[in-house]
This record gives C-alpha cells, sequence and structure tokens, in this order.
C-alpha cells in the first residue's frame, strides 16, 4: 500500500527528515510517534502530497509522490493537524465541494456526504455553518472530509488534538469503528490511544525511524516487561483484591493507591497480558471490578527508551 525508501526532506540547509524507510500493508493501522518537531508532520505531507520530498522515493498503491500525486490523492484521505475547513460553509455544503473536487460524481456526492456524516456523527449538523460548531465537532468535519470520497487510506495528524476527554474518547471510538475499512497511519501524543488502536508502531526522532514493529516487538527491543503493567479499578476491601490479583501465576507485584471510601486502584506489574485472569479472579473472590486497562506504563518506557538513547547517541 505505501512504501518509503530514502526520504528525504530539506527546509533550507536544515534537513526536517532524513532517509526514512518503511512499508504500510493494506489493512494495517500504524501508530506514528515522536516528539514535537521530530518530524511527524512533514512526513506525513509527503504522503499526502501537501510537500513534495527532496529525495527519496514514495509510493502510495503503486503510484508514485513526484509523478503521480493526482491519482494518490484520489485514493488517500488526510487529515493534517489543523482541519482544513472553510468557516463560512455548512458542514454538508463543505462536505459536497471537498467529494466533488475528489472526483466523486455530482450524482454519487450527496450519498457520499451522508455516509461520512454518518460515520462521524454530524447528521444533525448537516446544515450548521461550521464557524458556529465546537472545536471537538470542527474536527469531526475534518474527518469527515477525509472520508468523503471513501479513500483506501486515512492519513491521521493529531486528530484529538485540542480536544477535552470526552471528544477524546469519542475521537478513539470514531477510529476505532473505521479500523479494517481502511488502512490507516495515525500521529498522535497520547499513547495510551496508539495502543489501544494500531497494529504496529513507527517511532521517528530528530527526523529519523529509530524503532518500528509491534509493541511487543518493541518492547522485546527496548528491554521493556513482556506483559507490562495493567490498571484496575475495583470496590470492596482492598487485602481481598490484592490476594485475589496474586492468585493469577504471572502476577508479580500489586500496587493499591485509594481513590475514595469504597474504591481503589491496582496496578498490577505482570509477565504476560493477564487481564482476563486477573479479572476472574477478583470476581470469584466476589471483588467488584468497575475498569480495567493496560495502564500506558510500557508503551511511555518503550518511547522513552528509544527517543533517549538516540539523544545521547
Amino acid at each position: 500500500m505505501i512504501s518509503v525508501e530514502g526520504l528525504t526532506k530539506y527546509y533550507g540547509e536544515r534537513p526536517a527528515i532524513k532517509d526514512l524507510a518503511f512499508q504500510i500493508a493494506k489493512g494495517e493501522v500504524i501508530g506514528f510517534l515522536g516528539l514535537n518537531g521530530a518530524g511527524k508532520s512533514t512526513t506525513l505531507k509527503v504522503l499526502g502530497c501537501v510537500l513534495a520530498p527532496t529525495s527519496g522515493k514514495v509510493t502510495v498503491d503503486g503510484y508514485d509522490v513526484g509523478e503521480n500525486p493526482h491519482e494518490i490523492r484520489k485514493r488517500i484521505g488526510y487529515l493534517p493537524d489543523t482541519p482544513p475547513v472553510y468557516d463560512e460553509m455548512t458542514v454538508g455544503g463543505y462536505l459536497d465541494f471537498v467529494a466533488r473536487l475528489r472526483g466523486v460524481k455530482a450524482s454519487d456526492a450527496r450519498a457520499r456526504v451522508k455516509a461520512a456524516e454518518a460515520k462521524t456523527s454530524l447528521t444533525e449538523w448537516d446544515d450548521a455553518p461550521i464557524f458556529s460548531l465546537s472545536h471537538g465537532y470542527r474536527q469531526r468535519v475534518g474527518v469527515a472530509q477525509a472520508l468523503v470520497h471513501n479513500p483506501q487510506l486515512l492519513i491521521l495528524d493529531e486528530p484529538t488534538g485540542g480536544l477535552d476527554p470526552v471528544q477524546i474518547v469519542e475521537m478513539r471510538e470514531l477510529i476505532k469503528k473505521l479500523k479494517g475499512e481502511h488502512t490507516i497511519l495515525l500521529s498522535s501524543h497520547i499513547l495510551p490511544e496508539i495502543s489501544q488502536i494500531c497494529d504496529r508502531l513507527l517511532i521517528i526522532h530528530d527526523g529519523q525511524i529509530v524503532a518500528q514493529g509491534t509493541e511487543d516487538q518493541l518492547a522485546a527491543a527496548a528491554g521493556a516487561r513482556e506483559g507490562g503493567t495493567i490498571d484496575v479499578e475495583v470496590q470492596g476491601p482492598a487485602q481481598k483484591a490484592v490476594d485475589a490479583a496474586k492468585t493469577v501465576k504471572q502476577v508479580s507485584a500489586v500496587e493499591v493507591t485509594p481513590i475514595d471510601a469504597q474504591r481503589v486502584s491496582l496496578r498490577i506489574q505482570a509477565s504476560a497480558d493477564v487481564r482476563p485472569e486477573v479479572v476472574r479472579a477478583l470476581v470469584q473472590a466476589n471483588v467488584d471490578v468497575f475498569k480495567v486497562a493496560k495502564s500506558l506504563g510500557r508503551l511511555e518506557s518503550i518511547f522513552m527508551k528509544f527517543t533517549q538513547e538516540t539523544e545521547a547517541a
């Protein structure tokens, strides 16, 4: 689907990205991680045919970004870090405009607009001027414009940027629903989002890819704990919950943090992903479970390991 070989982009004499190489297969969801200024947005702009590379070869679905940018634009949906919307247009009018701009026939445009609005929960806002929308809904419009022509590849640059916690969860659920329908390249600073959604990760630092692979592969390469940490919120006697969690063979340690008079949070270290086993053990011990999730600790440690080591080198 995407092949990148030796991709380099200079701004004047300064390289923003240097000799990048990676491949993305059809249907994959790839997380793109890096510090501010690492080169993420520049890379995505080259893939989106917004910037021309200084050197290297980049193909999308077999088409070269330098030789066939118009063919590539038909096959991709691109959401930059600032949604490309026209404030004075209505949501439906703007999406119709974008659909036609990307080659959708006039007779099909309205159906495509309705489908994009349905996927992004914008149906009731079809006639609303874009300037009247909250930041969260403007971000939804940005995703809808990337979807409206039903592209094979979605490039999403910080889709949850500036959103409040509720909106972040809603956007994450939206992206999960798109998984399986599109190949997705997702850039984000929110590590739990990447961990929950993506199949594979690319870590970029100082303009270069410093690591790529699944989270487990990167954990092994970084020396991070194989199973990592899980966080469980429970109600009931803390010691009872700890004893139940420790009956799971792979669990090595349990740290308790009070939440309120009735609830506690358990941070459980284990040699494998033991979420199902821990929940079963807690339920069998008559401990009420309110939430269970992978801790961001492992991915955070992987990210820090590769970026700090590169900096030190």
